[in-house]
């Protein structure tokens, strides 16, 4: 007997938007099907970029002593010749929990899942090439393309040298290094900057712009820089760089002005392009952008009616979190669920970098340049009972509320657990709520929540002065 090859939907990947939008629509009882052309799945946020990094990050914080210098005067020196392989001895296990969970997720919602390149015939066909060069057709109603981005890699930079690296495979050097360029002054450049500083290599982050991460709130900004600063990271910024070159000791970087930079080695972090080569996209006259990216519409559908896209690969915000939401809302609008029907407006930020920062909503600069009267409130991590026993004395939890209704407009939050912390003022945003709440509520003592507790007091006050 033939095997049944017809479905309802097949995602291309297997990342956040392509587990989340098969599970969705599975579900509701479709029949669906997932190509993944890698190993084992679960994307670059599995394998390369965030669950790798954050556990280098976790690495580095326990390692270096970093959260325990303030508190109890630690001075922890690491082994010189220590490697990032023995330093990342927990990322496999982690990578292969994650990717067995993706399998299991699938295998509970009867998603079949193929090993193997997929690319499109027509609308309504994928064909898979599998390991050994064959090829099987899965024919189908709708197909949901989530095969992620790539960093992008100019022609000019020579990454095949062992001293040049882009995001994916920077944590697969030999060794920590004593020195490093970081280009591109974005999430990346910054979070991986204040890794290695953490673990004693000396940073320099160049960033072509007078501000890195301009997006946030100015003084959660300042205040990052300042923490950077403090791990020894050296800035140079409003700095476009030329050409990389490779010396007997390392990696020279040249700059605009004529300047140079020596370091031992470079890890090129500006920017990355969405995975669409061949994936047959002529054959249904999809075309990505010059970025790579595919442009969709509200419903993520792409230029060819049954032809979805979601995550990564349609371009910003390219987070994880958001990519989820774009996989479901796709589905559901492709097979008419009336379930989730759009991804919310209001998406947290979070930045893993020492301190950590998380942010939502407006800004002060946003509401500068959009008239909104507002008044903002700060609750410092130093005046926290939690913050003094942790040694976390540079957070800050900060509140920007409509100085006429008191509704809250934006949280941004550095520091210990910002990217959990978060959340709280998050619900209140989704659920235009006024300051006073924070007032209201009782909250654990002593913990970093109590924080939203006294920025609200801070906003009060700030609303009494104006009054005067």
């Amino acid at each position: 007997m033939a095997e049944d090859l017809s479905f309802d939907l097949v995602v291309i990947g297997s990342g956040p938007a392509g587990e989340k939008g098969a599970a969705q629509a599975a579900y509701f009882g479709k029949r669906v099907a997932v190509v993944e052309k890698e190993p084992e799945p679960g994307g670059a946020g599995v394998h390369t970029g965030t669950l790798p990094s954050k556990t280098l990050r976790e690495t580095a914080l326990y390692l270096s002593g970093h959260r325990a210098r303030d508190l109890y005067g630690v001075a922890v020196e690491l082994d010189p010749n220590a490697t990032l392989p023995r330093l990342m001895a927990r990322k496999s296990a982690i990578a292969s929990a994650e990717a067995g969970r993706i399998r299991w997720n699938l295998d509970r919602h009867d998603v079949r899942y193929f090993h193997g390149a997929g690319k499109l015939r027509d609308a309504h066909t994928v064909v898979l090439t599998k390991d050994d060069g064959s090829e099987v057709c899965l024919d189908t109603k709708f197909v949901l393309i989530a095969t992620g981005s790539r960093p992008r890699q100019p022609a000019d930079i020579d990454f095949a040298d062992d001293h040049i690296h882009d995001s994916d495979e920077i944590l697969e050097i030999d060794k920590l290094p004593k020195s490093m360029a970081i280009l591109g002054g974005g999430v990346i450049g910054c979070e991986y900057a204040c890794m290695f500083a953490a673990l004693g290599s000396r940073i320099t982050l160049v960033d072509s712009r007078d501000e890195i991460l301009p997006y946030l709130d100015g003084e959660i900004v300042r205040q990052l820089v300042s923490a950077m600063k403090n791990l020894g990271i050296e800035f140079r910024q409003g700095q476009k760089w030329g050409a990389i070159t490779r010396t007997k000791t390392g990696v020279q970087t040249t700059f605009g002005d004529g300047s140079t930079l020596d370091t031992e080695q470079l890890l090129f972090a500006a920017g990355r392009v969405g995975n669409t080569t061949d994936l047959g996209l002529e054959n249904v006259d999809v075309k990505p952008d010059s970025r790579g990216y595919l442009p969709v519409d509200r419903r993520f559908r792409t230029s060819a009616d049954s032809v979805m896209a979601a995550g990564d690969v349609v371009g910003f915000p390219a987070l994880a979190s958001v990519s989820m939401e774009q996989g479901r809302v796709a589905v559901c609008h492709a097979f008419g669920f009336g379930y989730k029907e759009s991804v919310s407006e209001l998406m947290p930020y979070g930045i893993y970098t020492i301190p950590e920062v998380s942010t939502i909503g407006e800004t002060e600069e946003t509401c500068q340049k959009k008239g909104i009267d507002y008044v903002a409130g700060r609750a410092f991590y130093k005046h926290n009972a939690r913050g003094k026993i942790t040694g976390d004395v540079e957070g800050i939890t900060k509140l920007v509320i409509d100085a006429k209704t008191r509704r809250v407009l934006g949280v941004h939050v550095i520091g210990e657990r910002a990217t959990e912390l978060v959340h709280i003022g998050q619900t209140l945003l989704h659920l235009g709520g006024t300051v006073d709440l924070f007032i209201d509520m009782v909250f654990n003592h002593p913990t970093l929540s109590e924080s939203y507790k006294y920025a609200a007091y801070d906003c009060l006050g700030a609303l009494a002065k104006r009054a005067e």
